[in-house]
């Protein structure tokens, strides 16, 4: 079987069933959310930024720079093979959030949602592509798959702990909706996009020998440093 097909299937059909799903019932959730109580929309804009693609993006680009440096100037071996296992891993984080937000910006650009702010002149499905402008940029929600991505990536690193990633990913995609920015079918299909971003970047460095490898059913597995050190002679 053709996992990363199968597993594209699969995510792309949750993303369909859970938007159809939350979409009769944007308006309601959005306006729910945004009338909880005033300790918890505070804690929801504290976290809400956690989903910035900004950050993400930068941090992973000077950790690929450092780990590059200390490959090519350290005379350690073992200092040289930690680079290189640093360097594949910052390399696969930034790859999978600059693929997520190109694909994301895009989506934005191209279905022109109007945002939860503009429900009252618009309504929660009023469709304006082609715009460039933010406040009709709602679904996918840019936060939520830079969220998804992120722990995602993590996720596939630390399987371990894989539910907590999850679940703080989660956390970050309803975030947006408490804090007015996107509403409920926004945020799910914003995780999901960035799930799927991590994962189909996770095959394409096990299929190069990067940092992960096939397991014996054909998921990507985390390599170990032991396993990068076998290559060096290789470059």
């Amino acid at each position: 079987m053709n996992r990363p097909l199968s597993l594209t299937v699969w995510i792309w059909l949750m993303t369909v069933v859970l938007v159809v799903a939350f979409t009769p019932f944007d308006p309601h959730l959005s306006e729910w959310a945004q009338g909880l109580p005033e300790e918890i929309v505070g804690f929801n804009r504290a976290i809400t930024d956690i989903g910035t693609f900004a950050w993400m993006i930068y941090s992973s680009a000077l950790l690929l720079l450092i780990a590059f440096v200390v490959r090519r100037s350290s005379a350690r071996d073992t200092l040289r093979q930690r680079a290189r296992a640093a360097r594949n891993l910052s390399a696969y984080f930034l790859l999978t959030i600059g693929t997520a937000s190109v694909l994301v910006h895009g989506l934005k650009f191209l279905i022109g949602r109007a945002r939860p702010e503009l429900l009252a002149d618009y309504g929660p499905y009023s469709l304006t592509p082609f715009t460039g402008d933010t406040l009709f940029e709602s679904f996918p929600s840019g936060h939520s798959t830079a969220a998804g991505a992120f722990f995602g990536a993590f996720a596939m690193v630390m399987p371990q702990l894989r539910p907590l990633f999850l679940l703080l990913a989660l956390l970050v995609g309803i975030s947006r909706v408490v804090v007015g920015a996107h509403y409920p079918s926004d945020v799910a299909a914003g995780l999901l996009l960035g799930l799927w971003v991590a994962l189909m970047m996770a095959f394409v460095f096990a299929r190069q020998g990067w940092l992960f490898k096939l397991g014996a059913a054909g998921w990507p597995v985390l390599r170990h440093v032991e396993h990068e050190a076998e290559e060096r002679g290789a470059e």
